[in-house]
């Protein structure tokens, strides 16, 4: 928030600015001026590409024309980030332009074996012993200053690298695909890394065989599969057409909503973040929280349920008499010492609001806990 404002302030790029916030210094010893203001020689080198990013597949697989076209290959759920070695400077970005090069020590041991003048695009993911773990271990170690030897131990990470998008210092992103992909395997063999993985393709020879491999997915830690034509350029931002991402269908549970707050901006006067739970006994437990997936005609429904159910308030939170039930859908599940529910989902939001549905009807924490375990 603090590189955003700056940003706004000065007209600098805010990768730039976080950039400029990193390392060591003082307001006793540096002022505004020479922080924030004076341009540095290394600017440049830390800047990270614009992200290419996938849209949903919505199309059938027949009409993307002969599986030869295409490239398959896992979608990890880890961090994604861009990795750059120029003017033997070393830089980690992650996706949300932040930059994450002391978070991750693992990864800043590349600096001395990747050739100058690289630029990788990739996933951080948690590995170990040549295994991917499920991101709820590399979740451990987001946000906290103090990386311990016990959560390096623990939750180790690697860099699984899809692209490469600058070499020997040329900007490549305007080569296809499969020769920036044949650059990367080139680059891979030749550092020889542990924690430097080509993350791998997908071999298909028909669209059926594809849709069965598919089903692996959730057992190899994987959201589903990225799609991506060998003939394109690597773009800016979502360009439709080129890459594709095909997620596994979400996991899902029906839960009661206990607890409502008011949305921001133009929902500020509406209910629209709510605390779902599950049935343990006779209580009902909170797991999760969402704020999409109603349309603005069943929250304006919602909202007046929820302004006539309401208990007790704290603060901007209201707790309701729970007689609405609702369909979860989220992207993983993980026990978790942490939460009140003993387990912590991924990406919560509504699929549907189960109007059909009495809150006696609505799931029980076993059956979110058996999920962890289903195919």
């Amino acid at each position: 928030m603090v590189g955003r404002a700056i940003s706004n302030f000065t007209g600098i790029t805010q990768n730039v600015i976080a950039h400029r916030l990193m390392g060591k210094w003082t307001p006793d010893t540096t002022t505004f001026d020479e922080l924030v203001l004076q341009e540095r020689s290394d600017d440049n080198l830390s800047h990270p590409y614009p992200f290419c990013l996938a849209y949903q597949i919505d199309v059938p697989l027949e009409s993307l024309g002969t599986p030869a076209e295409w490239q398959a290959e896992w979608k990890w759920d880890g961090i994604r980030g861009q990795i750059i070695k120029r003017g033997g400077q070393f830089f980690v970005w992650s996706r949300g332009e932040e930059l994450v090069t002391d978070k991750f020590p693992e990864l800043a041991e590349l600096q001395a074996v990747l050739p100058d003048g690289v630029v990788l695009d990739g996933e951080i993911m948690p590995y170990k012993d040549g295994q991917i773990m499920s991101f709820n271990v590399l979740q451990t170690r987001i946000g906290r200053k103090n990386l311990t030897k016990k959560i390096l131990a623990d939750a180790p990470a690697a860099f699984f690298a899809y692209d490469i998008i600058e070499y020997e210092g040329q900007d490549i992103r305007e080569k296809p695909l499969a020769e920036r992909r044949a650059i990367l395997e080139g680059l891979l063999k030749e550092v020889n890394h542990p924690n430097f993985i080509q993350s791998p393709t997908v071999e298909f020879s028909s669209w059926d065989e594809l849709t069965e491999k598919r089903k692996l997915s959730r057992s190899l830690q994987s959201e589903g599969l990225m799609l991506k034509q060998k003939s394109s350029t690597y773009e800016v931002g979502r360009k439709k057409g080129h890459w594709w991402k095909w997620k596994v269908d979400p996991y899902s549970i029906d839960a009661v909503l206990i607890y409502a707050q008011a949305g921001h901006g133009r929902r500020a006067n509406l209910y629209t973040d709510y605390t779902f739970a599950l049935w343990q006994g006779e209580l009902l437990v909170p797991f999760a929280k969402a704020y999409s997936g109603l349309t603005d005609k069943e929250i304006e429904q919602v909202d007046a349920i929820i302004k006539k159910t309401t208990k007790e308030k704290f603060g901007p939170v209201r707790s309701v008499t729970p007689t609405l039930v609702f369909e979860l859908g989220f992207e993983g599940i993980n026990i978790s010492t942490r939460h009140k529910s003993g387990v912590a989902v991924r990406f919560p939001r509504i699929l549907r609001w189960r109007q059909d549905k009495e809150v006696e009807d609505a799931n029980t924490l076993e059956d979110l806990k058996a999920l962890i375990t289903a195919p």
